[in-house]
């Protein structure tokens, strides 16, 4: 039997592209497909983009995430990194300065409050609440006073402050122990606790990743979305594109896609599409720049 000289070899072969499981997603998935010029690709970074590590500060963009990146961004009206990290460390970490065709990337840092785009290459960073001072002061002291705390840290996020648990000998119950006293700490000067994979953050009240997330489609005029994430903290970003799906006479279509993990199982429950961690995601966005 004779080969085939238009068949694609392995290298132009394109990669499965992972269906989601609900019709809102398949719908979701359609549109984007179909005109991804007025689509806004939205990410979390630790656990979605990058794996999570011990240290946040060894966290790096999993292998291939820019380069599928690279080859997606130019087909879509934006792809949008949404993290509770400062928008600078997320730019560091996730490699993405100076990149060539990353011009459609914007990164909003501290759950929104800042903002880093491709083309302009700087961040725009507001005033810091005087609450985070306070707490800045205050918060080793507190941790003092809860033996749990011992192997527990500190992460600074200069709009925000995080104490991580992962590391301690029972980090679930170190958690749970610092739950109460961290939010009566915040309370106290203005400031919100925020849950994650063990870490719980301190954080001023009136933005999150929803109110990010909703604001940046509007911005865009964007007729379809994607957000992906694996946190708690996605939540938010979560009810946002469930909102934006009722609004107006049609709704703006959204895929919500779960990076998987155990430790957070609310995501899960509500995704249209779960991929097996940040490897996967990587290997979904490949697909779905092939496949525009």
């Amino acid at each position: 039997m004779g080969s085939n000289p238009h068949a694609p070899t392995p290298s132009e072969t394109p990669s499965e592209l992972p269906a989601p499981t609900t019709p809102p997603g398949r719908e979701a998935l359609a549109t984007i497909l179909a005109r991804p010029d007025r689509a806004v690709i939205a990410l979390d970074f630790d656990g979605t983009l990058a794996d999570i590590v011990p240290d946040p500060e060894q966290a790096r963009a999993h292998p291939g995430a820019v380069d599928a990146l690279v080859a997606l961004a130019p087909k879509v009206a934006s792809v949008a990194v949404i993290t509770g990290r400062p928008a600078g460390v997320a730019v560091r970490h996730g490699g993405f300065a100076g990149v060539r065709g990353l011009d459609h990337l914007v990164v909003l840092g501290h759950y929104g409050t800042e903002r880093w785009d491709a083309v302009s290459g700087t961040v725009r960073t507001p005033v810091p609440h005087p609450g985070v001072a306070a707490v800045r002061a205050e918060l080793p002291g507190v941790l003092d006073r809860f033996d749990a705390w011992h192997g527990t840290w500190i992460e600074e996020k200069g709009q925000a402050l995080a104490v991580h648990t992962r590391r301690s000998a029972d980090p679930q119950a170190a958690f749970d122990a610092l739950r109460d006293p961290l939010g009566e700490l915040a309370a106290r000067h203005g400031l919100i606790v925020e849950p994650g994979r063990l870490v719980l953050e301190l954080r001023p009240p009136g933005m999150d990743k929803g109110v990010a997330l909703a604001q940046y489609v509007r911005e865009t005029d964007a007729e379809s979305v994607l957000y992906a994430g694996d946190d708690l903290g996605d939540l938010a970003a979560y009810a946002a594109v469930e909102k934006l799906r009722t609004e107006g006479p049609d709704g703006i279509p959204g895929l919500l896609v779960c990076s998987g993990s155990a430790e957070v199982p609310e995501l899960a429950e509500r995704a249209d599409l779960l991929l097996n961690g940040p490897g996967a995601v990587v290997g979904f966005l490949a697909a779905l720049a092939e496949r525009i």
